[in-house]
């Protein structure tokens, strides 16, 4: 018998929207925790993907499942906010690069950082490197976390990181890749640190954090 975390991934990747929304729902008030619910919705997210890489579908799927990822967030996000708080921690820029339209994890991730107690700026989706550094000289960021779910959009992130690198405001900044990616997505962009989940993310921007914050607070 299939459960219903793995029939919801299949329904996301499926673009069966009526479908998907009701099994969250179901996930939901059957008391699943609700990050794992969000894990098996971003691996149907991660198949959508991959069939646009593929060609089974076209930029109307990819649109497709962002709109069932948004309702899903819209159900799932207030569950988290009440159950995760902390103390202040920092501010994190993120935001998905250029070529790039994804959002949940990206999202999710928002949600829980500013749980957590950090300030967030989201630049959005489908962002030119060059808006990423004018976003780290206006907000001064302690990290910037990349979202790239497509594999189309790697050489895009690599710009990014270079640009980032080369001008002054950004420079000394650490960088986190998320998404579908892995060490070798990290090494290729030169990243400085890449995670493949929202609960690895949280952990590496408060231990990057941390030191920076500390400067900012000494006399």
């Amino acid at each position: 018998m299939v459960s219903r975390m793995t029939q919801l991934a299949a329904l996301v990747a499926d673009l069966q929207e009526k479908a998907a929304l009701e099994c969250v729902g179901e996930a939901l008030a059957a008391g699943e925790d609700p990050l794992r619910i969000m894990e098996q919705c971003q691996e149907g997210l991660r198949l959508v993907g991959k069939r646009y890489e593929e060609g089974i579908y076209y930029i109307s799927g990819l649109i497709m499942s962002g709109e069932i990822m948004r309702q899903v967030g819209e159900l799932i996000f207030p569950v988290l906010e009440r159950q995760v708080s902390a103390d202040a921690s920092g501010r994190i820029l993120l935001g998905t690069v250029a070529g790039d339209i994804h959002f949940i994890g990206k999202n999710l991730l928002k949600v829980l950082l500013r749980c957590h107690g950090f300030t967030v700026r989201d630049a959005g989706e489908d962002v030119p490197a060059e808006r990423f550094v004018e976003l780290v000289q206006e907000f001064k960021p302690h990290a910037v976390g990349l979202s790239c779910l497509l594999t189309t959009a790697y050489d895009s992130l690599k710009d990014t990181v270079a640009l980032l690198r080369r001008r002054p405001p950004a420079q000394g900044v650490p960088i986190v890749i998320g998404g579908r990616v892995d060490g070798k997505v990290c090494a290729y962009v030169k990243a400085d640190h890449w995670a493949g989940d929202a609960t690895t993310g949280i952990r590496l921007f408060q231990s990057l954090s941390a030191a920076r914050v500390a400067v900012d607070r000494a006399p």
